[in-house]
């Protein structure tokens, strides 16, 4: 994805390997660029101290690094978790980008789940959108189902170069919690992003490369009470996505982290927060426009662990449609340290 780039700017004596909005990647690693993501005064130029020769302007190396962009459309896509949520908003943001979608969770109108939202919805918005979908009923905790929801994505539309690790299940506990919910939260949250990545990846390979997104939470950084097994099991799925950016990019694979760390109203939180105010949470659609942002960088964007606060606030993108402005500043980026302070837990089992 960087050729044109690099043949447009050798004549002038620039080597830059790939560029994406704030950032440039030089000989010398990827460094930050000043706002606006357009300074490029960073790459190494044969031959003299640095800076933009004659003829290059920073609007050339704008125009330059959309060329660079992954373009999603005509690439098949594969979401799990997307009857319902985030899950379901980034399947149909996908679509409308131009991809084919196949669609993975449990819930069907055959066979609905408790909390509101079937694939069978998700795809009537998908084919009313203009786009092109499959449903793949997939139990993420079953191992071999989530090799097969892979296999069944490939046979039906002869590839796959985009992931999103979406699914997700939260119970609500710390030490107390059920040995088997823990084992559950696990299979579904880190296991089954696992075994989807060890799936896709030699068929993105053989496309030319593909774009990962792994989906986690503030929840991954603090410990919030009751989310003791969710949020282990998030930072381990964070780990795990930093260490396949690392196999996979010889491969032309990105792989990155999307972390929702601003309240997002999607159909599983709301059940699991019982009558807490909801006036400035986002609804999912907006969590989605970050995650396509995300998978349309350049290969060289890899290995990135996003917070979705920090991105809006970089890029200027997942413009607020909560009803009030969000309270509070910005949140953490590291995993906290030291004896947590906390007031009565907000969550619920919703079900019980």
């Amino acid at each position: 994805m960087t050729i044109s780039l690099a043949y447009d700017l050798a004549p002038f004596g620039i080597r830059v390997n790939a560029i994406a909005p704030g950032y440039v990647n030089t000989d010398d690693g990827m460094r930050s660029a000043p706002p606006g993501g357009r300074e490029i005064a960073t790459a190494r130029v044969r031959g003299s101290p640095g800076g933009l020769p004659t003829g290059i302007t920073l609007d050339k190396v704008a125009a330059l690094a959309e060329e660079v962009r992954m373009d999603l459309d005509g690439k098949v896509a594969l979401v799990t978790g997307a009857s319902r949520g985030v899950g379901a908003a980034t399947a149909i943001a996908l679509a409308q980008a131009g991809c084919k979608v196949a669609c993975a969770a449990r819930s069907t109108k055959e066979a609905p789940q408790r909390t509101a939202g079937t694939l069978d919805e998700t795809l009537q918005r998908i084919e009313a959108a203009g786009g092109e979908g499959l449903a793949v009923p997939t139990n993420l905790a079953d191992r071999d189902a989530v090799r097969a929801m892979v296999g069944r994505t490939v046979e039906h539309f002869g590839g796959v170069d985009v992931l999103v690790n979406n699914a997700a299940v939260t119970f609500i506990g710390d030490l107390d919690q059920p040995e088997h919910r823990h084992e559950l939260t696990f299979a579904v949250n880190y296991w089954a992003p696992l075994i989807a990545i060890q799936g896709a990846y030699p068929h993105m390979e053989r496309r030319g490369g593909g774009s990962i997104v792994s989906v986690s939470s503030l929840a991954a950084l603090m410990p919030f009470p009751d989310n003791m097994s969710y949020g282990a099991s998030k930072i381990a799925m964070e780990r795990m996505t930093l260490d396949a950016a690392r196999v996979l990019h010889p491969k032309g694979i990105a792989a990155n982290i999307f972390r929702i760390d601003i309240a997002v109203a999607s159909e599983g939180f709301v059940a699991n927060t019982p009558g807490i105010d909801r006036s400035d949470w986002e609804p999912s659609e907006v969590a989605a426009e970050g995650i396509l942002w995300m998978l349309s960088q350049p290969l060289d964007y890899t290995g990135r662990r996003e917070s979705m606060y920090h991105l809006r606030e970089r890029e200027g993108i997942m413009a607020s449609r909560a009803s009030r402005p969000r309270e509070g500043g910005p949140t953490p980026t590291e995993l906290f340290s030291g004896l947590f302070e906390a007031g009565p837990s907000s969550y619920a089992e919703p079900y019980d």
